[in-house]
């Protein structure tokens, strides 16, 4: 089932006209009135399950934000649901932990594809085809962050589903995969680890709209496990302001 009696969507709470034609997409409800702020005149729209919405305006541009919880199948539903309520370009704002030691704790990285190690995508697509984001909003993502002179990192992240399994991957019933895959995904050079954007890129290109993502890095644990410095950083505005910023770019 699609929709509920009056046109809205079934989980997201939303109906055609609600939403802009972009939207950002955090995982946390609780970071969506941090992000509204930077629109002008929000409206909080909907607040249903963990999907909470609020539209605005940028640049007279209308413009949304709405949250898709933690992992890929509730962000999924929410992009399929808010495409069929009018959206058409998407950017992703959240947190990631660093794989590659030259990426901090308080850097950006804009993911250009994702390691498909996580369940969503596969009932989207065989798992030959790659998790990529869309080539316009990388570029604007990466003309963003160089315009506010962030310390920026392009390139491939990793998804799985298993939060725990990622940080405490020794004490899992199939340590061995995990530690193995692991190793592989640092010796191809990922950049850093997070839970969504390989079922949202696959979705995406399903839809046939565009969608790419930016994350601030919380903290790096092969930094830790090397002895290097790993500062840790919580504060996602830097992530905001880049994909605000994204927005601006793309709309022109």
């Amino acid at each position: 089932m699609n929709y509920t009696k009056d046109g809205r969507q079934y989980h997201i709470g939303l109906k055609e006209g609600d939403v802009g034609r972009y939207v950002i997409l955090p995982g946390d409800p609780k970071r969506c009135e941090k992000i509204a702020q930077f629109f002008d005149n929000p409206v909080k729209i909907a607040d249903s399950r963990e999907f909470v919405t609020y539209t605005g305006f940028l640049n007279g541009e209308k413009v949304s934000v709405t949250s898709t919880g933690i992992g890929g199948p509730s962000a999924a539903i929410a992009l399929e649901e808010l495409v069929k309520a009018g959206a058409q370009t998407f950017i992703r704002v959240g947190t990631c932990g660093g794989i590659d030691t030259n990426v901090k704790g308080g850097d950006i990285v804009i993911a250009t594809g994702a390691v498909r190690a996580e369940g969503t995508s596969k009932e989207y697509a065989p798992i030959e085809f790659p998790a990529v984001a869309n080539l316009d909003v990388v570029n604007a993502l990466v003309e963003s962050a160089k315009k506010l002179s962030y310390n920026y990192h392009a390139g491939i992240v990793q998804c799985k589903d298993s939060f725990y399994g990622q940080h405490s991957p020794q004490i899992m019933p199939v340590s061995n995969e995990l530690l193995n895959k692991w190793e592989a995904w640092k010796r191809l050079g990922c950049l850093a680890s997070e839970m969504e954007s390989a079922a949202l890129f696959v979705v995406a290109s399903y839809l046939h709209v565009k969608i790419g993502s930016v994350f601030l890095v919380v903290a790096n644990q092969e930094r830790d496990k090397a002895g290097l410095e790993n500062p840790v950083v919580h504060d996602t505005e830097k992530a905001i302001k880049t994909a605000i910023e994204a927005i601006k770019i793309l709309k022109g």
